[in-house]
């Protein structure tokens, strides 16, 4: 004698079946919007017409996947630039393009734009944000600087106080220094146990995916000096009176910690370092070369954005202004 089949049974799996295509469907426009916006971060292969672009930023770009040795990359590197007068001109030329298409995203009001900026102490986030977005409009800039976190802040989870400063539609946000921190000064000052800070890498992956995905575009930047350099700059720091205001005994305290750090940024870029939320590690013991590569980087994922001004409204061609 043959089974009936039971009616719940059939509707169980009827229910089944709907809910596994719309898990489907959910990835599949995740996916979408991920693969897209990870086109958009190579803009060289968008908006270059001859690869590789001048200065090379592709290069320090870290792609996913084999392990980045940050020991590896000459902080001092400038390619064949030579001296500082030989990329002024260059500088000049994509501090415009910057200006023209942060203008074009401030009136598209659709899609925004965080850039993170993480070094060393004397590492020049401070000198990069004067040169190279000091032409922008401030009405579509914000820079956010992140220090100690307060008791309130401390209160929530430790990505709370950053997504409160991110981007809003058409907006351009910099972060100087930024969530990374809360895998690096954390792990070193060992402020949290491992298990903590370690988490935090797919965290910090999560919360940029969730960024991407509503249309926030995320770049960033490692400015990557010796530690040469930045004895360098301390001392001059030391000997400019104008300078001393800059200067903090507690740097000299960070200073002797220069290894531990080196691997907490070194894990951290490796870690965290996606298709669509690429880490730059930006040689930049030359500031001028430093202030170059971040110009170029920013103008060219911007151009391979393409924000768009809104259409005109109907029949401005008859409009006459009246006396």
């Amino acid at each position: 004698m043959s089974q009936l089949s039971n009616p719940l049974d059939n509707d169980l799996t009827a229910a089944h079946s709907a809910s596994a295509a719309e898990s489907h469907k959910t990835e599949q426009a995740a996916a979408k919007t991920t693969t897209g916006v990870a086109e958009e971060m190579a803009p060289e292969k968008i908006v270059v017409d001859a690869p590789p672009p001048k200065p090379n930023y592709p290069h320090y770009r870290v792609q996913p996947g084999p392990p980045f040795v940050l020991a590896a990359l000459d902080p001092n590197a400038f390619e064949d630039y030579g001296k500082k007068k030989h990329a002024e001109d260059e500088l000049e030329k994509q501090r415009d393009r910057l200006q023209d298409l942060q203008e074009r995203l401030y009136a598209e009001h659709k899609r925004s734009l965080l850039i993170v900026l993480q070094a060393m102490d004397t590492g020049g986030k401070d000198g990069t944000i004067k040169h190279v977005f000091g032409g922008v409009n401030p009405q579509g800039c914000r820079v956010w600087s992140f220090k100690q976190p307060s008791e309130e802040e401390l209160g929530h989870d430790f990505l709370w106080r950053y997504h409160q400063r991110t981007p809003q539609r058409g907006m351009m946000s910099i972060f100087n220094r930024s969530h990374y921190e809360d895998v690096l000064i954390v792990r070193v000052k060992q402020l949290v146990p491992e298990e903590v800070w370690r988490e935090r890498y797919h965290l910090i992956n999560e919360f940029e995916h969730m960024l991407t995905l509503n249309n926030i575009t995320v770049i960033k930047f490692f400015l990557h000096i010796s530690k040469d350099e930045q004895k360098r700059r301390l001392e001059s720091r030391l000997e400019d009176p104008d300078k001393h205001w800059k200067f903090s005994s507690n740097d000299l305290k960070e200073r002797l910690l220069w290894d531990d750090y080196q691997a907490a940024f070194e894990d951290a870029i490796n870690n965290c370092s996606t298709a669509y939320a690429p880490w730059y590690v930006v040689p930049a013991n030359k500031k001028w070369y430093r202030n170059l590569v971040i110009a170029r980087t920013i103008a060219d994922t911007l151009e391979a954005m393409n924000p768009q001004y809104p259409p005109a409204e109907a029949g401005l061609e008859n409009v006459a202004i009246p006396d």
